[in-house]
């Protein structure tokens, strides 16, 4: 599923903006770092300049959001890999993942489980699964606009553009993956979550992106660009896989209801070798 030119205006409701304010090294959650006794007065009127700034962008549509979704059948193989395919059944790409290694608390008697994502898909030929593909990008247009505040001398602009620029990716990945899991995969239709209640992710389901803790590896991005034809779209990966436009977004959605985000940390040379091999 293609999303070309998305409204932004649909965007800010979802804005997370806590850490738009840690780009400008003022720490405190939002909204409460509004009233706080030493970063208060600068965080109210950063607050003010970006939403100016953001009516700005909507009314003069300075820039643009695109993104991409793709709903494949999936199976965990091998206890630590996802397999995607088509609907035909033939096989489009493995998502190797790593396993936390070290060693886990005991929790009420039980030691806590070492994750890997591939936990929360039914092995192959177990079940029916399915895993989501995406990418999102908000960051059309904003080289163009960077340039002539920069031009203008007005770092500053510039400065919170980028910032914008980001939060409006991040609300664009927030969006879609709402829209995923009521309609377009529809496992929890009769969700009604205020945009404070998923920020705060009190939704079913995950979507982890490669670099993060729970999936540190990148390389698979070059799989998913390809898959999504983000080419299209604008979107594009460095040498390094950073993606571009830099306020873009891309991941996986897992609907398992269990599903939760840890961090997988340090691995030993086996498991280093063992992902290597597969």
């Amino acid at each position: 599923r293609r999303l070309e030119n998305y409204p932004l205006a649909e965007l800010l409701p979802l804005i997370d903006w806590t850490p738009f304010f840690q780009t400008w090294d003022l720490a405190g959650p939002y909204p409460a770092i509004l009233q706080d006794a030493v970063v208060g007065e600068q965080a109210r009127k950063l607050h003010a300049d970006a939403q100016a700034m953001l009516e700005r962008i909507v009314a003069g549509r300075w820039l643009r959001a695109d993104g991409a979704f793709a709903l494949y059948p999936a199976g965990q193989q091998h206890d630590d890999d996802i397999a995607l395919f088509d609907e035909h059944g033939a096989p489009l790409f493995t998502w190797h993942g790593l396993r936390v290694q070290t060693e886990r608390p005991v929790v009420d008697g039980q030691r806590r489980p070492s994750r890997c994502l591939a936990d929360f898909v039914a092995p192959k030929g177990t079940a029916d699964d399915y895993v989501g593909v995406f990418a999102v990008t908000a960051g059309l247009g904003v080289e163009k606009k960077e340039q002539a505040f920069i031009d203008a001398h007005d770092d500053y602009s510039a400065i919170m553009l980028k910032s914008l620029a980001d939060r409006l990716a991040e609300a664009f990945a927030e969006c879609l993956h709402r829209r995923v899991r009521t309609d377009l995969w529809g496992y929890a239709p009769q969700e009604a979550l205020s945009p404070e209640d998923l920020i705060a992710e009190k939704y079913t389901g995950i979507r982890p992106a490669p670099g993060y803790p729970a999936c540190p590896d990148h390389s698979v991005k070059r799989a998913m660009f390809e898959l999504l034809h983000c080419g299209d779209i604008g979107m594009g990966l460095t040498e390094s896989l950073a993606m571009t436009p830099a306020a873009s977004v891309s991941g996986f959605m897992l609907s398992h209801p269990q599903s939760t985000y840890f961090n997988v940390g340090k691995i030993g040379e086996d498991q280093l070798m063992a992902q290597a091999s597969r």
